[in-house]
């Protein structure tokens, strides 16, 4: 099969970080990522399939990956070399078209019991990531022994797989992925009723954010922080009732909120901001922005930091993760599992119109730096098509 494969290599993963440093994607072209011919992924045991990607995402994490920005922290929980790729519409063996649910937790693992995590529902904080008879990995596509959606072929376990419908789209199926970690983000966020919520960013987790607010909550006034008029007027669609550029967006909260400026922050704020970006100048650019008592979600995937975090002693401000999915309690009391509102949401926000263009895996550094730059060059979502010519439902 062919696939992207990412291997343990200090000197270029140091090099993909100097060249991501001077050309956005640039560390494509001299990191550890490469296109091989390898041999198909085994499956691991009984109630595991093959998987043969029709399109895969490139996601924010893999983009900080490839440009060796990543977080030591992960270490432990990923396996080389792998292949990446967590966004994932493709055909088993028999057919059927499935999106990927890439949490490897204790059903793929095949431990028994389930960690209290993924008893609970929540597989997105399962306890054993490097347990059972697979090596570490948090998701698909950072696991050597799965494989991942930049290829022609990888396994998934049962658990893993949710059924398309038959009148989605590959592109909104291929949304399905991220869109079920807005809604994660989403119902985290907690919102009060008629509440302020501001979401900084709109890349693909921003917009579907935003999507999954108006959807799934009920605040009075969403404000989205968009750099590019494209974003913008994309997160207006999506259900956002104010979008403008980063430096416009505290006078905007200011506003809607009635509250004064106080030095570099608001004496008011919002009730809930979503940080859709994950870096220290935006989680401070939360901070300012939130009322006392209010949460800031973390959505975006952080690296290490430098943050001054008096105001969140201060003010009592919650700063909350949210990562991943599981099953979600609804404002109804109904229990849900976040992969089932997505697919609601994906039809229902047309996401599918988010994915902007489609590469081969040859054309992968050009696909990445494509990735890197898509807000500036109004795209959104850039996918892998990995088998060129293949006929996809539209």
């Amino acid at each position: 099969m062919k696939a992207l494969r990412f291997s343990r290599s200090l000197p270029r993963f140091a090099a993909a970080r100097v060249a991501g440093a001077v050309q956005p994607g640039g560390g494509a072209r001299v990191g550890p990522l490469a296109l091989v011919e390898a041999s198909e992924p085994a499956e691991p045991g009984p109630g595991w399939h093959r998987v043969r990607p029709i399109l895969a995402g490139i996601c924010g994490s893999d983009l900080a990956t490839v440009a060796g920005k990543s977080s030591r922290y992960f270490e432990p929980i990923v396996s080389f070399p792998f292949v990446p790729g967590h966004e994932i519409v493709g055909t088993t063996d028999d057919g059927a078209r499935v999106v990927v649910e890439p949490v490897l937790g204790c059903a793929a693992r095949e431990i028994a019991p389930p960690c209290p995590a993924c008893a609970g529902g929540s597989t997105g904080r399962c306890e054993h990531l490097t347990l059972g008879h697979l090596k570490p990995g948090l998701q698909t596509g950072y696991c050597a022994d799965t494989g991942g959606g930049w290829s022609t072929a990888l396994v998934a376990h049962a658990s893993q797989l949710h059924a398309v419908p038959e009148a989605l789209s590959d592109e909104a199926a291929v949304m399905v992925e991220p869109a079920a970690c807005a809604v994660h983000a989403a119902l985290r966020a907690q919102v009060p009723g008629g509440g302020l919520v501001t979401v900084l960013g709109a890349g693909t987790l921003g917009l579907c954010t935003v999507a999954a607010l108006r959807r799934f909550t009920l605040p009075g006034t969403i404000i989205a922080g968009a750099k590019h008029p494209d974003q913008q007027r994309e997160a207006r669609r999506l259900g956002a009732d104010v979008a403008v550029v980063p430096g416009e967006v505290r006078r905007a909260v200011r506003r809607a909120a009635r509250c004064l400026t106080v030095g570099e922050r608001l004496s008011g704020g919002a009730d809930v901001v979503l940080d859709c970006v994950g870096n220290a100048a935006s989680i401070q650019e939360a901070l300012a922005l939130t009322r006392p008592g209010g949460r800031v979600v973390l959505v975006g995937m952080p690296g290490p930091e430098r943050l001054d975090l008096a105001p969140l002693w201060q003010r009592e401000i919650e700063l909350v993760g949210a990562y991943a999915y599981g099953t979600e309690e609804l404002p109804d009391g109904r229990r849900v599992r976040t992969f089932d509102l997505a697919f609601e949401l994906a039809a229902a926000a047309d996401l599918g119109r988010l994915v902007s263009a489609r590469y081969p895996l040859e054309r992968y550094r050009e696909a990445i730096e494509h990735a890197a730059t898509a807000g500036s060059r109004g795209a959104v979502k850039i996918v892998f098509q990995p088998v060129v010519g293949k006929e996809k439902r539209r």
